[in-house]
């Protein structure tokens, strides 16, 4: 698989990669506006990003967190263009120290470009807007979304993605992302621009659906749990059986994660 489709909108330029085309979890968009590139795809695709980064002015390139697929041609990209990735601080430490790439997630994504990423400014802009940098933590430590509040654009990271979420990576922390959601869905937004489902309409409406599906979600896995039943056994009652995914990734993807991680959530805070 190589490109696997461009589009614009208005001033929008995106590209979606992937070395499969088997849904969103397996395709990456890269998307640049005004000389600003959001996240960069991963690595085994650099040669389609490589021209989409060449086809039109660069001036900055921003991370919203360390996932091979969001940072994994940032060194690629600073070396052709002499541009600094911008990141999270906690996304400097975590790629100035690099870190270990599972062999599923290399295989679909590749090992990343490594690059010298510096700090976020105080004060952000893509050309002349000004952009919010959002700390939305839990699907990984040291996740950030951006926002356009000038045009109600939430680049939102790996916040959305679905409406239902259905499964759970080990190192997702569920409580936590349900405060990001939860903290994100108090901004004023219309529009998400995501790196796996693309541009999503209504986005603050699909984002406040997935939330709450997943509290009420905890709300029935907790309920079966006082009624005795094993974490297994609600996991087959509310999600069904684990599908392949989660036997190839040795269930460090599964829906189980997911409902033990249910479990945790504290719904008085919600």
């Amino acid at each position: 698989m190589s490109v696997i489709e461009s589009f614009r909108r208005h001033d929008l330029d995106a590209v979606r990669v992937g070395r499969l085309n088997m849904g969103v979890n397996s395709s990456f968009v890269v998307y640049r506006l005004n000389g600003t590139l959001i996240d960069c795809g991963p690595s085994n695709q650099w040669k389609y990003v490589k021209p989409f980064v060449q086809s039109g002015p660069m001036r900055q390139l921003l991370l919203t967190h360390h996932h091979e697929d969001h940072s994994g041609n940032a060194g690629a990209i600073q070396q052709l263009t002499e541009v600094q990735p911008l990141a999270p601080p906690a996304t400097v430490e975590i790629l100035r120290q690099r870190f270990s790439v599972p062999s599923v997630r290399r295989f679909v994504w590749g090992e990343p470009y490594w690059a010298d990423a510096a700090p976020l400014p105080e004060e952000l802009y893509i050309g002349k807007e000004p952009l919010k940098a959002l700390f939305s933590p839990g699907h990984s430590v040291d996740m950030t979304c951006y926002l356009l509040p000038d045009r109600g654009w939430l680049f939102s990271a790996d916040l959305y993605i679905a409406n239902y979420l259905k499964m759970l990576h080990n190192g997702e922390h569920l409580p936590t992302l349900l405060y990001s959601i939860r903290d994100i869905l108090e901004q004023d937004f219309d529009t998400i621009l995501c790196p796996h489902r693309g541009i999503v309409e209504n986005g603050h409406l699909r984002l406040r659906e997935k939330y709450e599906f997943l509290l009420n979600l905890a709300s029935d896995a907790q309920d079966l749990r006082r009624q005795g039943y094993s974490p297994k056994e609600i996991t087959r009652k509310l999600l069904g059986k684990e599908p392949m995914l989660a036997i190839i990734t040795g269930f460090e993807f599964s829906k189980q994660r997911l409902i033990r991680a249910s479990l945790k959530v504290n719904l008085g805070d919600h």
